[in-house]
Parts: C-alpha cells; structure tokens; sequence
C-alpha cells in the first residue's frame, strides 16, 4: 500500500512540474502588412504577431480569398511559430481579380485577424508581364501594381525636346535633364542622369508627357497611394510633410543613387522612388533658375493645381526622412520628376 502511495505522489509531482497553460491566455494579437510585389499570380504580404494571449503561438500566416474576411478555412500560407514579423509570398491567384487578405495567428485558445487588406492582381498582357513600352520613343519601364493602382517603377524618360536650366516658365511647356545645358536630344540622353532618373517636367509638360493608356496621377491619386500604404486619411489631406513609413515604402533602398542615411527606405511597395533633383527658379527681379538636390530629393508633379494660376500639388521624398511632402506652394515653372499612373 505504501508503495502504491508513493507512485501516486510521485506521478502527481512530476505533472504539476511539467508545462502548464496560462489559465488566463487569450487568442494572440497579430497585424496585417503591406501587399506588394503583385504579379498577375502572386503577391507578398507581412504581419506580426504583436502578442501570444499567454499560451505559445503555434501557427502563424496570412490567408486570402475572393471573398471578405478570410479565415485559414480558405487558401493560407505557414510562416513559422512565435512573435515577430514575417513575410508571405501568396501563389496561385488569378490574373485581373481582387482578394482580401489577412494576416493569422494560432494558439490553443484559437486564431487571431489582422485588419483585412484588399489588393488586385495584374491583368494578363502581352509579352512583357510587369512592363510596358512606349510606343512614342521605345523606352520600356517596369510597372508594379500597388493596391488597386498601376504605376510605372520608374520616372518617365520621354524626352521630344529638351532646353537648359536657364530657360523656364508656369506656363509653357519645357523638358530638361539634370545637368544638361543644351538643346540636343540625342546628346541628352546620352547622359548618365538621363538614363538613371529619367526627365525633368515642368507642370505644363507633364501633364501631356505620359503615354496613351497612362496619365498623371492627381492630387487624390497619391493620397490613395499614401493611404493604401498605411497613411491615416487625416494626414493624407494634411499638407507639408506628414505620415511616418510611407515615404521609406517608396523609396529604392541602399545608397547607389540615395544619399546616405536614405532613412527607412525599405521600398515595401516596389514603387522604387529615385532621387532625381529638380530644377528650381529664384528670385523676382533678376530671376535665375538651375539644377539642385540629385541624390537627396525626389519629386513628383500631380496633375491638381493649386487655387491659382501658378501653383499645382506635388510630393517629395528625402535621403534623411521617411515621410512624405505634400505640398501646394509648389511653382509651375519648377522641372520634376513624373510617375505615370495606368488609366
């Protein structure tokens, strides 16, 4: 009898040692990230598992479907255990079709949801998946579908002529190239600064520069980008520089063309925003324009001018920032960068 107790207590011993559950534990807390990099089959998707509840996270993931609110019951991707962040890439989708993702995370009270995130999946085009050719002078640019947007990865390089710095106006149109003081084409694209950032527009200019099939974005069309990248829509609206990561979700990473630090440049969104300079015009009396900033700032036209004749929106992204500039005060005359947006 003694011995049958001794087992009994030892048996209990060894149990109440052994791992025990939080009586308290709840399902984990988990946020969905950024889609990017869509294809017409596949896209990429983060999240983090920001919490376990108190009982270990056993599965975690992002699942999708054609419908809203996916649950692993649909098509899901298994990224590992614990806390943290992770990236999953989604296969098999359809060409030209909206899904509704969201990020999961499982432990033995249940399965947590990120907030739902909807994207679109390219069309399927001719040969040149993720590109698109310029009929007018032959250039090709990578196009990357960003929600439910289709933007050229590069800035527009279409150049029909080209003048110096020098000469500059709100409402003529006129191209120019970074560092380039002439008029010959041929010679201004045989530039380095050509070929890596492309064309700088005044307002005038880029609003007729993109190609048949594309147009420069508006106003409202880069605040859904904004938005769809994480931008709260009261700072979306706000002007000057606002939001916190979207700026470093545009950015191409790494130093080769940004300055250093290039500040939180993750290029999330596969936008790959180059640092093209512009030309800026000073002054009133004596007024003098010229080239600054290649390297440190990026900046875009929008096709929304402002509440008069010689101002329009645009944006900017900086080398020390991963923010983004809205700004109104922005003068017509001034040569920027231009991102075309498919129609």
């Amino acid at each position: 009898m003694k011995k049958i107790v001794l087992l009994f207590s030892i048996g209990l011993l060894l149990f109440s040692c052994g791992p025990q559950e939080n009586p308290d534990s709840i399902i984990p807390s988990v946020s969905t990230g950024t889609v990017s990099i869509i294809t017409t089959t596949t896209a990429t998707c983060s999240g983090n598992v920001i919490a376990d509840g108190g009982a270990a996270v056993i599965a975690r993931g992002v699942c999708w479907s054609t419908s809203q609110n996916p649950t692993t019951a649909n098509s899901k991707t298994t990224n590992g255990t614990g806390l943290g962040t992770y990236t999953s890439n989604i296969t098999g989708l359809s060409p030209n079709t909206t899904y509704y993702v969201r990020a999961y995370a499982t432990n033995s009270q249940g399965t947590a949801y990120g907030a739902q995130r909807t994207f679109k999946t390219q069309q399927d085009q001719d040969p040149g998946e993720g590109s698109f050719t310029d009929s007018r002078d032959g250039n090709q640019y990578e196009t990357v579908t960003i929600g439910e947007q289709v933007w050229m990865a590069e800035n527009l390089a279409y150049l029909p002529f080209v003048v110096g710095s020098e000469t500059e106006s709100y409402s003529d149109s006129y191209c120019y190239v970074y560092g380039y003081y002439g008029t010959s084409v041929v010679k201004a694209k045989a530039t380095t600064n050509y070929q890596t950032y492309g064309v700088l527009y005044n307002w005038h200019a880029a609003l007729t520069a993109c190609p048949e099939g594309w147009h420069l974005p508006s106003d409202d069309e880069w605040k859904q980008l904004e938005m769809y990248l994480g931008m709260s829509q009261e700072l979306a609206y706000a002007f000057g520089w606002r939001g916190t990561d979207e700026g470093g979700k545009l950015k191409e990473t790494g130093t080769t063309h940004w300055t250093s630090p290039n500040t939180g440049a993750t290029n999330e969104s596969g936008f790959s925003a180059f640092p093209g300079g512009y030309l800026y015009a000073h002054g009133t009396v004596n007024r003098y324009s010229y080239f600054v900033n290649i390297g440190d700032y990026g900046r875009w036209w929008s096709s929304t001018p402002y509440n008069n004749i010689f101002y329009a929106w645009s944006r900017e992204l900086s080398y020390f920032r991963s923010d983004v500039g809205r700004h109104y005060d922005t003068g017509k005359e001034l040569g920027f960068s231009v991102r075309c947006l498919r129609d």
